[in-house]
This record gives C-alpha cells, structure tokens and sequence, in this order.
C-alpha cells in the first residue's frame, strides 16, 4: 500500500472513530440542546465525509470474476453487481 493510500485510511478510521464517539455523545442526553446541535453538525459533516472516502473507494474497486468459458476477468464493480451472482461463477 502507497503512503497515501495508509494517509486516507487512517484519516477515514479516525473520521470514523470521531464519529462514533460524536454520536455517543448524542445518544448520552447529557448535551445541553446548543451542545447537540454542534455536536450533531460535527456528525453531519463526519458522516459525509466517511461516505465520500467510500464513494471514491468503490468506484477503485474491481472484482475478480469467471466469465462463461471459465476464465477470470477483472470487471468494475458496478459491472459486476448489475450481472448478478452468476457472474462469480459460484
């Protein structure tokens, strides 16, 4: 893995973790209602960039798949996923 490669997903995991902690914040009911509105805008923002990154992740991903001859192909994900199940060759 590249350094910015481990640079993205440490900064996703912590993006994540932050989220979490934000969220049990929340879910506390010890925030005074300004306290959750910041706290739930911070969520807001987090969750939104915890999905970007995923985004960007899958549209990277490709699957190793069997076509009808047997032979493995590599296929985008979204390819992949609009064949259905039997593209796997399972």
């Amino acid at each position: 893995m590249t350094a910015k490669r481990d640079e993205e997903k440490k900064k996703f995991e912590e993006a994540l973790q932050e989220l979490e902690r934000v969220v049990e914040r929340l879910e506390s009911g010890e925030l005074s209602l300004e306290d959750s509105l910041a706290a739930f805008e911070e969520g807001v923002r987090l969750a939104h960039y915890c999905n970007q990154k995923l985004n960007e992740v899958e549209k990277r991903i490709e699957l190793l798949v069997k076509d009808k001859e047997g032979k493995l192909q590599l296929r985008p994900l979204a390819e992949a996923d609009a064949q259905g199940p039997e593209a796997e060759g399972s």
